[in-house]
């Protein structure tokens, strides 16, 4: 087995298994950042109840998801926008907005510079620094908004540093790009996973702000990647209606649409915040003792390190936990990273003993 010379996302664990020569079940996916409880048990059953839905068309309107979705995240049903996955509705935005110039918060997730590009949108990138911890000065930032910018693209809490900007940061971040009408994506896949959502969450400026969208996913913390549903808030009119338009009808499936009790899924959605909450700290604490590396307090269910040895390699940390079975995610591949860092989410605790033991064993 030699060393790694690219970078593979979290869900690529056949392509690694081959390219590799091992077997995929033996592989414990902590480069997923997918939720360690699995699905929701309420959900699960419900699917069960209903599996002759895939035998009819779905509501073409959903209005059982959006009435459960809207309690959940607390907001109108008429302001949301179903997707096929947070990528569909990155899609959608991109292709509505048609923005000359997209600028996006570094380093992050690489769908949104893709997609803008795709649209032939000139594409910026806002690079937070390591030596900051990837934290921002949002006063500093305030100054880099001009009236040039069309989109603006946030991840919160961000993938792959985990860092989250608080609402009230968030609330002036707006306001500025209200007066250079600058159109404001926020993707809060994450969002769930932190400690106070309520701290966190741009939703409820969605009704102070029509220069805004808000993204979220089931795949992560309801742990449903293969659903493929998300959903976005927003209080623009014209948007809702441009987007209305341009959607593809029934673009989500019977499944996706029974699955939607799982935002009822009380305990479940408790267990999950509780086993988060106290594994981050856990772990943060642990890794934190450690001389040799540098680790970014996270907000959400996964952390990123940097390897402080000069010659020691993500690519080489990641072979040597893949061979133990454990994948972790290299991040070269993320702009503004390089070779020195690598991220790993957040399992049951027993498995992320393991997993910090491994760590621990090779930094």
């Amino acid at each position: 087995m030699g060393n790694v010379t690219e970078s593979f996302h979290g869900s690529d664990i056949e392509v690694i298994a081959e390219r590799y020569q091992i077997g995929k079940d033996t592989i414990i996916p902590y480069a997923s950042n997918v939720n360690p409880l699995g699905f929701s048990p309420m959900a699960r059953q419900a699917l069960l109840d209903n599996i002759d839905a895939i035998n009819s068309y779905p509501d073409r309107d959903y209005a059982s998801l959006r009435k459960s979705i809207s309690k959940y995240c607390g907001c109108l049903p008429e302001q949301l926008i179903l997707g096929n996955g947070t990528s569909d509705l990155i899609r959608l935005t991109m292709e509505t907005l048609t923005p000359a110039k997209t600028l996006i918060v570094g380093p992050t997730y690489s769908e949104y510079a893709r997609t803008a590009t795709m649209f032939k949108s000139e594409v910026d990138t806002y690079m937070l620094k390591n030596l900051d911890d990837f934290e921002m000065d949002v006063d500093m930032f305030l100054k880099a908004l001009n009236k040039s910018i069309e989109l603006l693209v946030i991840c919160n809490p961000n993938n792959p540093t985990g860092k989250a900007l608080t609402r009230e940061q968030m609330d002036t971040i707006l306001a500025r790009c209200m007066e250079l009408e600058i159109f404001v994506m926020v993707d809060e896949t994450y969002v769930e996973f932190v400690k106070d959502v309520d701290l966190i969450s741009s939703v409820a400026l969605t009704r102070k702000y029509d220069n805004l969208i808000v993204l979220r996913s089931v795949s992560k913390f309801f742990a449903a990647p293969g659903i493929r549903l998300g959903y976005a808030i927003t209080n623009n009119e014209d948007f809702l209606e441009a987007t209305s338009n341009n959607k593809i009808p029934w673009n989500i499936n019977s499944y996706a649409s029974v699955a939607g009790v799982m935002f009822e899924d009380e305990k479940y959605i408790n267990l999950t915040k509780s086993l988060i909450h106290t594994e981050r700290n856990l772990i943060f604490s642990a890794l934190s003792t450690r001389k040799t590396i540098k680790v970014f307090k996270p907000e959400a269910n996964f952390v990123l390190i940097k390897l402080l040895k000069e010659d020691q390699t993500a690519g080489e940390v990641f072979d040597y936990c893949l061979k133990r079975g454990l994948m972790i995610r290299d991040c070269t591949d993320y702009e503004g990273l390089g070779d020195k860092y690598v991220r790993f989410c957040f399992m049951k605790p027993e498995q992320n003993d393991n997993m910090v033991n491994t760590i621990l064993e090779i930094v």
